[in-house]
């Protein structure tokens, strides 16, 4: 069940094959919306549509590279024109080649860079254009690393450094236009990107032990917070950041080149 009613309304999810992507879309259906479901994984996608019973019939989706400014904003034109209306966006998608500051390559802190913050500047530009002066609400996903820094991770904690910086200025520019903009921070979240860790024992606890709260988040425990900052009761909240990270932004972070 979700807290918020999103019937009549669409939605655009970025990144919505797997993951919070995926979490934010079924949370969404679940709450009536119309949803766009993008992502570049396209057999995602498909295997995504059935799990969702019922509510499949009030999803679309469509393949496109996040990074590519003519592929996504032909998307999203393509949906507004469907839909006729787009209320929220919700941009989850990112990636990360993460290395040791002195081998970390040019090509990597590219892609890193591209996936994961100008895949929010192209979604945010393209979402804003067709939403018009009607208003609406976008939501990105940035990290915990937006604050935190991470050894191996000069690119990624840069990229959503970048994120939260971005929401906020684009907050202030596109609120006479009433459309809200807010990020999500989340810490560690139980989803593909994170398996390296997730997966071994020795790693998981080495995160677990700093989480106050004791255990990895799920990723509807991040969705349902997308959902919100999206939803009527945050109607007065545009440039916030929320962090999602059980308390672990109090604790620290492990060093990654020791376990």
């Amino acid at each position: 069940m979700t807290a918020h009613d999103f019937t009549d309304r669409t939605a655009v999810v970025t990144g919505a094959a797997s993951g919070i992507g995926a979490a934010v879309t079924a949370r969404l259906l679940a709450a009536g919306a119309q949803v766009v479901g993008i992502d570049r994984d396209g057999d995602g996608l498909s295997a995504l549509a059935t799990t969702l019973g019922p509510h499949a019939a009030r999803l679309r989706t469509a393949i496109a590279d996040v990074t590519d400014d003519e592929q996504l904003g032909s998307v999203i034109a393509e949906a507004f024109e469907v839909q006729g209306r787009i209320d929220a966006g919700f941009l989850v998608a990112g990636g990360a080649r993460n290395a040791p500051l002195d081998a970390l390559t040019r090509a990597d802190w590219e892609y890193t860079i591209s996936t994961s913050l100008t895949s929010v500047f192209l979604g945010t530009r393209h979402l804003a254009t067709v939403m018009g002066d009607r208003g609406g609400a976008i939501v990105a996903v940035a990290s915990l690393n937006a604050r935190m820094p991470m050894s191996t991770g000069a690119a990624y904690a840069t990229a959503k450094a970048g994120v939260e910086m971005f929401t906020r200025n684009a907050a202030l520019e596109l609120a006479p236009a009433g459309i809200r903009v807010n990020a999500v921070l989340p810490g560690l979240i139980d989803t593909p990107l994170v398996t390296a860790i997730t997966d071994d024992p020795a790693r998981r606890r080495a995160f677990t032990d700093r989480i106050p709260l004791g255990e990895v988040g799920a990723a509807d425990q991040v969705a349902g917070p997308c959902l919100y900052l999206a939803s009527d009761d945050a109607a007065y909240i545009t440039g916030a950041s929320l962090l999602v990270d059980g308390g672990w932004s109090t604790a620290g972070y492990p060093d990654l080149r020791t376990i």
